[in-house]
């Protein structure tokens, strides 16, 4: 899982440093977003899951600005700090406390690899560098999200209904049109 992570980290972390600050106001994926308000989520997301890894706080609330004047560099610490907080020797052992309440470390891994891979695999589309994606993670994680009921996380804020994709598409559609992404 730990490798999966990693994985998912390079891949966004290269998304991320092609995206112009011309593309930050471009509509994301996400309904309502823009790019930049997906990639502060995620950084914010990130910094704070590093954070709970760690036993210490963010400082911040999820929807802060995390980003400033550097969006690539703001990423890239997270990332950093991330991964730091996936390499403890304990990452995996536990509870960690989400905004929806405590879940083993586990879990809580396959929740933060959706995240940082699916809104990785959004900002690329947006950004035109789905050549980055990682396919092989996305097809992975898609079997999966096909594997279990996803009837809970298909609300407003998570997951929308799915939407057809053609089967021979790049995994990385097939997963995000699964999750409700208009492509």
């Amino acid at each position: 899982m730990i490798d999966r992570i990693d994985a998912a980290i390079d891949m966004t972390t290269a998304v991320v440093a092609g995206l112009g600050p011309q593309r930050l106001g471009e509509p994301s994926l996400c309904p309502g977003w823009s790019v930049r308000d997906e990639l502060n989520h995620l950084v914010g997301g990130v910094r704070i899951f590093a954070a709970q890894l760690s036993g210490g706080e963010a400082g911040r609330d999820h929807e802060d600005d995390w980003l400033g004047d550097d969006p690539a560099g703001a990423f890239k610490v997270a990332a950093e700090l991330d991964r730091a907080a996936w390499h403890r020797p304990d990452a995996l052992d536990g509870t960690v406390r989400l905004g929806f309440g405590e879940v083993p470390r586990p879990m809580a891994a396959n929740i933060h690899l959706t995240e940082v891979l699916v809104h990785g695999a959004d900002l690329a589309v947006v950004g035109g560098r789905e050549d980055l994606v990682d396919q092989r993670l996305c097809e992975g994680l898609l079997a999966t999200m096909r594997s279990m009921d996803m009837t809970p996380f298909r609300r407003p804020g998570m997951f929308g209904p799915e939407r057809p994709a053609p089967a021979d598409a790049p995994a990385h559609r097939r997963l995000l049109a699964y999750l409700g992404r208009e492509l």
